[in-house]
């Protein structure tokens, strides 16, 4: 059996794909699967799906996306022709070339079903394997679809969500509620364990541990603010800042060194899990991805969603958690204006056991601890 995952634009869209590869191999040890991403993704794709099966080949495609700003009136987006018209066209022409180059890959190496995970990357292999008439399987993520999604669902045989079905107008006969993939090894940590992986990471077993990461590529609103009030967080926690490959040295350098503050600027899956698990409180995006990680570990955590972002996926991520009282949000805004806000909102959760206990129940039902089984079973029972 041939499988080819596709996704790509963030580790949202790759970490899930690792998780549904490592339970297809578990029940089909001899599938052949490859995995399919944009280019500045590679190396990142390339480290995770090789800590999965080292047989897993990792190749790039030539994709282009679609720059939409939803807080940004359509004319003032088209008055900006360097910053969004230009590169729209220039990617526009990606995306046909993606499209050509996916059609000959695929008649070269025809896979059975393709799984198209989400990310712009998704649409040009969707629209080939539409062409010729391979099934294909959509999973997305965000509780508010992305447009590749949208477009890729008109045809997909099968569709699964990573939030109720009740957020999407997707075909409901053909649609699947199933989460958000994580690592089946993704769960809380018992007290004593989390003091021992305090221990293990470097950290004090004493004191409360606060990550903070702004996802795969780093968020430059967030590490600001965080070097800002830097000497306000010490001295009640230790700190852990994923700054991003592109932005932690230039942190590491213009910060004093401190027993209790550790900055990365990328970490393995396993590694993240490692630091996830150790916190006694997550400052991160509203990325879908991070957020069912979080729920799987049941991590009291503060939200910034990035505001800017196409279609406010993320803000709107956020409301659902926010409405469960399952997080505290923290505006990107008043991140900005006011970095003191977030030391705040940090103490003011750590200090308040009740607040820690009630966050932490309230985004573990958000967990769905089978999804990779699940998407596997839908993945294999794709195949014609």
């Amino acid at each position: 059996m041939r499988i080819l995952a596709v996704g790509g634009g963030s580790g949202g869209h790759v970490t899930p794909v690792a998780a549904v590869c490592s339970q297809i191999l578990k029940t089909h040890p001899d599938a052949e699967i490859r995995f399919w991403c944009d280019q500045k993704f590679y190396q990142q794709a390339f480290a995770t799906m090789v800590a999965v099966d080292g047989h897993i080949k990792v190749e790039p495609i030539i994709a282009g996306k679609l720059r939409r700003y939803h807080k940004l009136p359509v004319l003032r987006q088209i008055l900006q022709v360097r910053t969004i018209v230009l590169p729209n066209v220039i990617d526009g022409f990606k995306l046909l070339a993606g499209g050509v180059q996916s059609v000959a890959k695929l008649l070269v190496w025809r896979p059975d079903v393709v799984f198209a995970k989400g990310g712009f990357v998704c649409l040009p292999v969707g629209v080939a394997a539409r062409l010729l008439r391979i099934p294909l399987v959509i999973h997305d993520s965000d509780a508010h679809p992305g447009l590749t999604s949208r477009i890729l669902s008109r045809w997909a045989d099968v569709i699964a969500t990573g939030a109720p079905l009740k957020y999407y107008n997707y075909p409901k006969k053909r649609s699947h509620y199933v989460g958000i993939p994580v690592a089946t090894t993704t769960k809380p940590l018992s007290v004593a364990a989390q003091r021992d992986m305090k221990e293990t990471l470097g950290f004090s077993q004493h004191e409360p541990l606060i990550v903070i990461t702004g996802g795969g590529l780093g968020a430059a609103s967030i590490n600001q603010a965080v070097v800002k009030v830097l000497d306000d967080l010490l001295s009640f926690a230790s700190v852990a800042l994923v700054a991003g490959r592109a932005n932690a040295d230039d942190i590491i350098q213009s910060v004093k060194k401190r027993p209790n503050l550790q900055i990365h600027g990328y970490l393995s899956p396993d590694k993240m899990q490692q630091l996830l698990g150790a916190a006694d409180i997550v400052v991160s995006r509203a990325g879908a991805t991070t957020l069912l990680e979080l729920a799987a570990l049941a991590k009291p955590s503060i939200i910034i969603p990035n505001e800017h972002l196409t279609g406010g996926h993320q803000v709107k991520n956020a409301e659902v958690y926010k409405k469960a009282k399952a997080i505290v949000v923290v505006e990107d805004a008043m991140l900005t204006s006011d970095p003191l806000s977030l030391v705040d909102a940090i103490n003011a959760t750590l200090l308040n056991k009740d607040t820690i206990k009630t966050l932490s129940a309230n985004i573990r039902e958000f967990a769905k601890p089978n999804a990779a089984r699940d998407m596997a079973k839908l993945i294999i029972g794709a195949v014609k």
